[in-house]
């Protein structure tokens, strides 16, 4: 067995546990751990299948960023763990079986492309993770796509914060707009006056004084 099929086995191993462990696991939050687990060993086969383009994408954009907010959602919401566990016995034959042909995809994927001669392999497989080539591809046959999904995804991003701004009423609230526009002349106003002194003069001490000593 060559070293580089070994490693296959050992990730293919290890992300089969770390998905069976994400839904079995009692704490959301170590599901959500163990899911890191799962892409950072997805990534490794990618990697031996010479795609390091989506393998650096799925470390950078689900490790990097979707799971740390999965994490933070996670461990901000109160989850009532014996609510989520109800029914779930009853889901479990229906999960398993889409699971199991899953599976056999998969594995009727994996090792026909491995049984079959190198003269077979796709002239396209062998570029499947340059970037170079990935590159000029969208940015010249695919490059109205791309611009589009780019777009969609802005207008996403616009989208959620429209839809996550509330104005509270139990909130301090100001706009950004008019506190740009504000100038000193209307925060600030400088007043002129004499200067003040709580120390009593000698007058005064010496009148106090002597009414302090009539009968």
């Amino acid at each position: 067995m060559e070293f580089k099929t070994f490693l296959f086995y050992a990730f293919s191993v290890v992300l089969v546990l770390a998905a069976l462990r994400v839904i079995t696991a009692r704490n959301p939050v170590h599901s959500a751990l163990f899911l890191v687990l799962a892409f950072f060993s997805a990534a490794g086969i990618w990697l031996l299948l010479k795609a390091e383009f989506l393998a650096i994408v799925l470390v950078l954009v689900y490790v990097g960023a979707v799971m740390v907010l999965f994490l933070f959602v996670v461990m901000m919401l109160d989850i009532n763990l014996d609510k989520m566990r109800e029914g779930f016995w009853a889901y479990f034959p229906l999960a398993a079986t889409i699971g199991v042909i899953i599976v056999l995809e998969m594995a009727a994927v994996l090792l026909r492309s491995f049984w079959a001669p190198e003269a077979q392999v796709p002239a396209a497989a062998a570029t499947i993770g340059d970037t170079k080539a990935l590159g000029m591809l969208i940015y010249t046959e695919y490059v109205y796509g791309f611009e589009i999904a780019a777009v969609i995804l802005l207008v996403a991003i616009v989208a959620a914060v429209a839809l996550t701004l509330r104005k509270r009423k139990d909130t301090k609230y100001f706009a950004p707009s008019d506190a740009v526009k504000v100038k000193r002349g209307d925060r600030v106003r400088l007043v002129k006056m004499k200067s003040e002194s709580t120390r009593p003069n000698g007058n005064d001490a010496a009148a106090s004084g002597a009414t302090e000593q009539q009968p």
